[in-house]
């Protein structure tokens, strides 16, 4: 397995102090609802390089890591495993 940015199209709530608060993710013109946001703080990816907002998510019963650039494009740490990916 090894893992890559994979650019998504995030629908956020803004609020009137500054937060951003992630509600969704487009990924190959499917959008899936993030159920909860554990965690949000500066950081870099070391898995697959960047920086910005790390926003710790559950999507479908699954943890992962989206994150914003502020320069408005978003990524997540994708898994590829062999020639597939998820």
């Amino acid at each position: 397995m090894t893992k890559y940015k994979l650019y998504v199209l995030v629908n956020a709530d803004h609020s009137a102090d500054g937060t951003c608060t992630p509600r969704s993710l487009v990924v190959n013109d499917r959008e899936y609802e993030i159920d909860r946001v554990r965690d949000r703080r500066r950081s870099a990816s070391t898995a697959v390089g960047g920086k910005g907002v790390k926003y710790t998510i559950d999507v479908c019963g699954q943890t992962t890591n989206l994150y914003d650039e502020e320069n408005g494009r978003w990524f997540v740490e994708a898994k590829k495993y062999g020639g597939a990916v998820s």
